[in-house]
């Protein structure tokens, strides 16, 4: 079954019998939501959303907030923190080339062409030449890529109502809504990332080359990569950058199994990201960073809901760590500038690494 078709599965079917009743409940499904009290990505025990309580506004970054965990970059003591690791001053790029043949989500393309070749001279006595070229695509969406805070909503009312479907800090798509780019939440509202970086090397912890598809990264899995890593004391902090390794870079090369499911976190990491640490950034070597499919079928995503519509954390994708791992770099000075795009989704780009 490929990845469009398993994420568009019903969550969970059939019915559950009451013992000593003799009526039954609806499982918790995308039509039965309010049922799903007590999963994982629910907060609170009052439905008032697909995610339990309200999200907004944002208990750390207040009302009205559109730049999310990267309001952590403008404090100075968080990005002293990342210089202060640095040690030899490598830098390491963590980003894969772009190519038309790279793995991209559902019908997403990427076009680049380069009109004439020259595109434009020669001219003047020095006979000046250029090339331009003109690009197609997903800007936000495709390759090594982050998601900004105006990608990843919930419907929180009756299917349609955009005054119901609901980002981070409460945000509406008629708020938002804008053929020409979002009204709010676009990329140019968050603020540039220079963060401690910590790599969780999860595939080495496990003793693999790679995990499995659908494989959940656990707490019990961050503890082992940090016993491994040396780092079992290691004091993690409000705005760090928190990267997993799962070795499933190995198939960049091969689009559709790259694709088809990932290995990725799940949301008993989330929870710890979110509520413990208070990351700023986490990001991982896989296409969503969460596990897919989640072995739970009603979670459509619910990490990617979890911690960047409820808590605003942005996320980074596509990320070559293979490098990183094999320095055994685990600690180390990430830094990564969203294009400024007026009311765009995500951004381009390939982060570094500064150890």
């Amino acid at each position: 079954m490929n990845q469009l078709k398993r994420i568009a599965i019903t969550a969970s079917t059939g019915l559950a019998l009451v013992i000593g009743a003799t009526t039954v409940q609806a499982e918790c499904s995308d039509k039965n939501w309010k049922d799903c009290a007590g999963k994982p990505w629910v907060d609170g025990n009052n439905m008032e959303t697909p995610l339990g309580s309200k999200w907004w506004p944002n208990p750390l970054w207040g009302a009205g907030d559109e730049a999310g965990s990267t309001n952590w970059y403008t404090k100075p003591e968080v990005v002293m923190r990342a210089t202060s690791v640095i040690k030899s001053g490598k830098v390491y790029k963590l980003g894969h080339p772009y190519t038309a043949t790279m793995p991209l989500f559902g019908s997403r393309k990427f076009s680049l062409r380069i009109p004439g070749t020259p595109t434009g001279g020669a001219f003047g006595a020095n006979k000046v030449m250029w090339n331009d070229e003109f690009l197609a695509t997903e800007v936000g969406q495709v390759g090594t890529q982050f998601d900004g805070l105006g990608h990843i909503g919930v419907q929180v009312g009756a299917d349609g109502d955009k005054k119901e479907m609901r980002w981070y800090n409460g945000f509406s798509a008629a708020d938002m809504g804008n053929p020409y780019g979002l009204n709010k939440l676009g990329t140019e509202k968050l603020h540039p990332i220079f963060a401690r970086g910590i790599l969780l090397d999860i595939a080495g912890a496990r003793g693999v080359e790679s995990m499995k598809a659908g494989e959940v990264i656990t707490m019990a899995d961050v503890k082992n990569a940090l016993r491994r890593q040396r780092m079992s004391s290691f004091e993690f902090k409000e705005g760090d950058a928190i990267i997993f390794r799962t070795g499933w870079e190995k198939h960049w090369g091969d689009a559709a199994t790259y694709n088809n499911g990932c290995p990725g976190i799940g949301m008993e990491v989330a929870r710890w990201i979110a509520e413990d640490v208070k990351a700023g950034v986490t990001g991982g070597d896989t296409w969503p960073v969460d596990a897919v499919p989640n072995p739970d079928l009603a979670c459509a995503f619910c990490v990617h809901t979890f911690l960047q519509t409820r808590h605003g954390i942005v996320n980074q994708e596509n990320m070559k760590l293979s490098e990183l791992a094999k320095d055994g770099v685990y600690v180390f000075a990430y830094m990564y500038s969203p294009a400024p795009v007026a009311g765009a989704t995500g951004s381009m780009g390939a982060p570094v690494a500064i150890r």
